[in-house]
């Protein structure tokens, strides 16, 4: 029986103290087994750098300076629109609607708030994601045709 009471405590530890990959424990939630916020991370390569010397790759270069002062100025509280206008005030045109709950080194936590039906957010409302600040910026890249 002892056996028994020790390969279970056994197997709870290392179930609790498994890596849980692109995930990030959420520090606010007290239940840490199911509080995995999933992380979204930035590209290996920018969409910039990819286009190598084309005539385009200036405008990119610009739009990707400004979608970098952007993400960094975002603070808690700021609404952002993630489809239709990432990186312009959340209009008609915005799809889904997120805001910033949390920031962090190199990271922004978005909560989706509202989002159309046409939207790719329609499922995804009220959930929490850490997004790397290249990862925004990359989102804000793909919506201007880079």
């Amino acid at each position: 029986m002892r056996w028994t009471w020790a390969g279970l405590l056994a197997l709870v530890t290392v179930a609790g103290c498994k890596s849980v990959g692109p995930y990030q424990r959420d520090p606010n939630d007290e239940d840490a087994l199911s509080s995995n916020v999933p992380v979204i991370r930035s590209p290996a390569q920018d969409r910039c750098a990819a286009l190598g010397k084309a005539s385009v790759r200036g405008g990119c270069d610009d739009a990707l300076y400004l979608a970098s002062e952007y993400t960094r100025r975002l603070s808690v509280g700021d609404e952002v629109c993630l489809e239709g206008g990432f990186g312009e005030e959340p209009g008609a045109a915005c799809k889904a609607r997120a805001a910033v709950i949390d920031t962090g080194t190199n990271r922004v936590k978005l909560e989706v708030r509202s989002a159309r039906p046409d939207s790719r957010w329609f499922k995804s409302e009220m959930r929490h994601a850490w997004y790397e600040e290249g990862a925004l910026v990359d989102l804000y890249l793909a919506e201007r045709g880079y």
